[in-house]
């Protein structure tokens, strides 16, 4: 009997053992060193749809983030650029056919279809039905939340990337299939240095490279 009292307590100690391993280690892969965001995908003030404009529609990244090109910082359009196509495409293709379908059928103009996402842009720039100035109207910024964030001691260039020919989702990951964009990768500086000595090592789109390993090229 005695024995299998002992047997019992061991069988309920291994059981509490493996289930407090198992939550531990649960919680080790949820763990982040101070600095890493990884996984970081905050609510942005407009649903906009990266899997939409960069995957189904095939716009290039470097249309909107037009900085990366030329500067340190690839840089939040303005919303002027997205007035380039939301002037004339005020709600998604799918409801405007069918409104166009429906008026054809009722033998009347089309309504104006506006999706909720667009008129929060139209509401900050204060335009009206017929997208002119509302005259009491005092235009905002949209405040668009930074999902990608490098410490002030940390110099990064996108447009030294961009000549280089690294493309943007060796950092960013598919964000063409994001509908929320989200942070792929750690950004550490070990990350940032291991991705230096593979390019060095085995070229970058059939090019030789050297990226500097040098700690002065990136904190000064």
């Amino acid at each position: 009997m005695a024995n299998k009292g002992i047997r019992n307590v061991t069988a309920v100690l291994l059981i509490g053992a493996v289930f407090s391993v198992a939550t531990l280690a649960a919680r080790l892969g949820a763990f982040h060193l101070p600095g890493n965001n990884q996984g970081y995908s905050p609510e942005q003030p407009i649903a906009f749809s990266h899997r939409l404009h960069a995957g189904e529609l095939l716009i290039d990244c470097r249309y909107c983030h037009y900085g990366a090109e030329t500067s340190r910082h690839a840089g939040i359009p303005a919303s002027s650029v997205c007035m380039n196509c939301h002037t004339f495409v005020t709600d998604t293709l799918g409801s405007l056919r069918a409104e166009d379908e429906r008026a054809k059928e009722e033998k009347r103009k089309p309504n104006r279809m506006v999706s909720v996402e667009l008129q929060k842009l139209y509401d900050a720039l204060g335009l009206d039905n017929e997208m002119k100035a509302k005259p009491d109207a005092v235009p905002s910024s949209i405040e668009w939340i930074q999902v990608h964030n490098l410490p002030d001691f940390v110099y990064f260039s996108h447009s030294a990337h961009i000549t280089a020919n690294v493309a943007c989702d060796r950092c960013h990951g598919a964000v063409e299939t994001m509908e929320r964009v989200s942070q792929v990768e750690d950004l550490s500086m070990g990350w940032c240095v291991n991705c230096h000595r593979d390019v060095n090592s085995v070229g970058l789109g059939g090019q030789s490279v050297d990226a500097s390993l040098d700690c002065g090229a990136c904190h000064y």
